[in-house]
């Protein structure tokens, strides 16, 4: 198995994901690897280390994901692996749901969102986001 991290997805993979929106709810399973150091474009707040500069992310996702009637399900930090092999853990697990993958779209294309996008490319080396199905209620 070969994984490979990431902060955007190759626009091919982003078109077949979107692509396929059967309108079903969904969770996204985000593992996230934080960089040691933000490192914001405009070389600002060299200070701060990405899991800090992230959660500036985190905290500004929560209202774009309710504005279009998804939600964080679940955060946590990393802390040890029970069953199986990595080079390296994450850093963090994040859970969110989303009414369908069109909502997830509105989402990323808001301007809201837009806005807060620097904290999440400061702060993050890379991720997985594996797809789920849910049912919202």
């Amino acid at each position: 198995m070969i994984v490979t991290n990431a902060q955007h997805p190759k626009p091919e993979q982003a078109m077949a994901f979107f692509a396929a929106d059967d309108g079903a709810p969904m969770c996204m399973v985000n593992l996230l690897k934080f960089k040691d150091k933000a490192t914001y474009a405009d070389g600002s707040e060299p200070e701060l280390s990405g899991r800090e500069a992230y959660a500036r992310y985190a905290a500004g996702v929560q209202a774009c994901l309710a504005a279009v009637g998804g939600k964080v399900c679940f955060s946590g930090a990393v802390t040890g692996l029970l069953l199986g092999e990595v080079e390296e853990l994450w850093d963090m697990v994040a859970i969110a749901e989303y009414p369908s993958r069109k909502a997830m779209m509105a989402m990323v294309q808001s301007p809201e969102y837009q806005a807060i996008t620097k904290h999440r490319e400061a702060g993050l080396a890379g991720q997985l986001n594996i797809c789920t199905r849910a049912s919202l209620g």
